[in-house]
């Protein structure tokens, strides 16, 4: 098993994207910490996971604050006696107009997105360091790179524009430490997170239209991504540091 033993934090863990990776990770030997920031949806995904709770701890709360990512941190290194791979997972994303976006919308997509990944990461450093290297994955986004006009999403974009940016200057900061920093650049994915915009019966009828969008006819499902962190995280990707990974179904590739 390629992740035996290793310890692992997931941010946004207790669904979609997240939620799969921890599932990888333990099928492949890992010991994982989860974060997220409904409690009961954590303690539900962690006893889907490991029934026993032996290779599974939870930590609740938002992940742009502080004390939070030192929480998740210290549960690690606690339970499981260290930290060798992050992946910075959490998210929120609700299309919006420009000049309807809240100052309170903005501070949600900076905190969660770009604080969180910064926080978490921050955190985790020093622990990865004393192991002597591993590994940190970022969820960035192909909106950071390429705005789509049906998808109004500036705020979201913006912050995911940040984690690449962080992405980019966290590689070459922590090199010589062994600390590889990539990042996934997804186009649509089909997760849980329509459902907080839109209805069951709306997102069944929304997702299928995005189909052509990707020049491989069809949306992402969270095994694509999950895919691409258990390869950035682990030993075939030792030599690959502040990349940013298109997985979008041929999107970025040119006009469609």
């Amino acid at each position: 098993m390629k992740y035996q033993n290793k310890i692992v934090i997931i941010t946004g863990g207790g669904t979609g994207i997240g939620k799969e990776s921890a599932r990888a990770f333990l099928a492949d030997g890992a010991k994982v910490v989860i974060n997220g920031r409904r409690q009961s949806v954590l303690l539900n995904t962690a006893q889907e996971l490991d029934p026993s709770g032996e290779r599974i701890r939870t930590v609740a709360g938002s992940i742009g604050k502080k004390e939070v990512a030192e929480k998740l941190v210290e549960t690690a290194v606690e339970a499981f006696g260290g930290v060798d791979i992050l992946v910075n997972n959490a998210g929120i994303f609700r299309p919006t107009s420009f000049l309807d976006h809240t100052e309170e919308d903005l501070d949600s997509y900076i905190e969660i997105i770009l604080k969180g990944t910064f926080f978490a990461s921050q955190a985790a450093i020093p622990e990865i360091r004393k192991r002597g290297g591993g590994a940190i994955v970022n969820i960035g986004s192909m909106w950071a790179d390429q705005a789509v006009n049906a998808t109004p999403s500036s705020a979201y974009s913006a912050a995911k524009a940040g984690v690449h940016a962080l992405t980019r200057n966290l590689a070459l900061e922590f090199a010589s430490d062994n600390i590889r920093v990539n990042n996934i650049a997804p186009a649509v994915v089909e997760t849980p997170v329509y459902n907080t915009f839109l209805s069951d019966e709306e997102v069944a009828a929304t997702l299928p239209t995005f189909d052509a969008f990707h020049p491989l006819g069809r949306n992402g499902q969270p095994r694509d991504i999950v895919s691409a962190i258990l390869f950035l995280a682990g030993s075939d990707s030792t030599w690959i540091t502040g990349t940013t990974l298109p997985v979008d179904g041929g999107v970025t590739a040119g006009r469609h």
